[in-house]
């Protein structure tokens, strides 16, 4: 099971939710280190197709131009911050008289384009205006007596003196309206570059923001994998308890024969005997299971022909089904049976969400339910670096002296048995 949800990197959010808190940073942090495990070999890859193109670049550019830093006396590249020397203005200062430049230059250039402009239209006018005034007066005295020819001149030379005069009367009004239009626009511009300059100290201000955000995020993310190492190390902890004291035991012993009796009935106070199981079915010939429980029924089958013949729920001391297993009932059916039990009672029931079972716990102020993935040849704690038992009563029988996580102290001390008839497992052993 965890090694499909580092696969496929999702976890199904109902699946999550049946997770108590220490497996679900466990989790995280592992599905965290996969991620970083894919990233380092992409960054790998990647650089070595970026060093096949740098080398293959400097075979084909060898006289390529190069960029030397101008150093300073420390020998370190030359940096001059400006504002800090001596004599140099303040920031806010020199960015208004560069805004402030900035626009009269560019008022300017426009104010230049747009005289020429003018300046060619008014010499094309009245150059025009001259020359059909001079042929009109040339084509009526041509032929007139020589005093009219001189009244003609007198009146030509009137005549340009009036155009003269209107041309530079235009001319002084043209350049007067362009030296407004250029304040004007040097003011447009002015505004433009200090709205550009707000807009940029705001992106500054939520890049601010942003940064503090990420900080947060990355403190949470610290000590998220802060709490799944220190779960890490406790199940380390565990792991070795358990080989020292012989409690994890093999593969090869996953199945163990008892001497068992026949002819006990379900009840409540009378757990079943497991000889009753005429249905048992041989771990070589198990069924195709789907990835995940579908339906009431699968997970009858799959324990029938899968559970059974690995003595789930059974108490080796004895062969009788374990005081503390329970058959397919909800976490608030759990809960209930354990409402008015003390702190360390426990059940533990088939999972309706994994191929497994739920461990709840009892606490002084509410409730702790832990998955325990069945899905392999082992039981454990699903999320973890696991201790593997090789029976699901080995699994309780061990922290029934060694705690499920140190940060909650949890030891099974008092089982949960069954309060109706017949018991709510009975349809798991038909």
């Amino acid at each position: 099971m965890l090694q499909q949800i580092l696969r496929d990197m999702y976890i199904d959010p109902d699946l999550l939710a049946e997770l108590n808190e220490e497996q679900k940073q466990i989790l995280f942090y592992k599905m965290r280190e996969e991620q970083i495990k894919r990233w380092r070999e992409w960054d790998a890859n990647l650089e070595k197709e970026e060093s096949k193109m740098k080398i293959k670049a400097k075979f084909q550019h060898n006289n390529s131009k190069h960029i030397h830093w101008l150093q300073g006396t420390d020998g370190d590249v030359w940096v001059w911050i400006m504002g800090d020397a001596n004599g140099d203005k303040p920031y806010d200062q020199i960015c208004e008289e560069f805004m402030a430049e900035r626009a009269r230059q560019q008022a300017q250039r426009e104010a230049e384009e747009q005289w020429k402009q003018k300046e060619a239209e008014i010499e094309k006018k009245f150059r025009d205006a001259m020359a059909k005034e001079k042929a009109r007066i040339v084509a009526e005295k041509w032929k007139v007596e020589i005093e009219d020819r001189k009244a003609a001149k007198q009146l030509e030379i009137k005549f340009q003196e009036e155009l003269k005069r209107r041309e530079d009367e235009e001319r002084r009004m043209e350049e007067e309206q362009i030296r407004q239009r250029e304040e004007l626009r040097a003011k447009e511009l002015y505004l433009s570059l200090k709205k550009a300059q707000q807009q940029s100290q705001k992106n500054e201000n939520e890049e601010v923001e942003w940064k503090e955000q990420l900080r947060k995020s990355k403190e949470a993310d610290e000590d998220r994998q802060h709490k799944a190492r220190r779960a890490r190390a406790e199940y380390h902890r565990q792991s070795l308890r358990a080989i020292q004291k012989g409690k994890v035991a093999g593969l090869s012993n996953l199945f163990q024969n008892s001497s068992l009796s026949n002819g006990q009935e379900f009840s409540p106070d009378s757990p079943i005997i497991y000889p009753l199981l005429k249905h048992q079915v041989p771990l070589g010939k198990s069924w195709e299971r789907p990835p995940r429980p579908i339906s009431k029924d699968t997970i009858i089958r799959w324990f029938k022909e899968e559970q059974i013949p690995r003595q789930a729920g059974i108490d080796k001391n004895n062969g009788n089904i374990a005081l503390w297993f329970h058959g397919i009932i909800s976490r608030e059916t759990a809960e209930e049976l354990l409402m008015n039990k003390p702190e360390g009672s426990f059940l533990v029931r088939v999972s309706e969400k994994i191929w497994g079972y739920t461990l709840s716990y009892r606490l002084l102020t509410g409730f702790k339910h832990f998955l325990v993935d069945a899905s392999g040849d082992y039981y454990s704690f699903l999320g973890v670096d696991p201790n593997r038992h090789a029976t699901l009563t080995d699994l309780i029988d061990f922290h029934k002296e060694e705690v499920i996580t140190s940060s909650g102290g949890e030891l099974l001390i008092e089982p949960c048995g069954q309060v109706k008839s017949p018991p709510d497992y009975s349809i798991l052993f038909e």
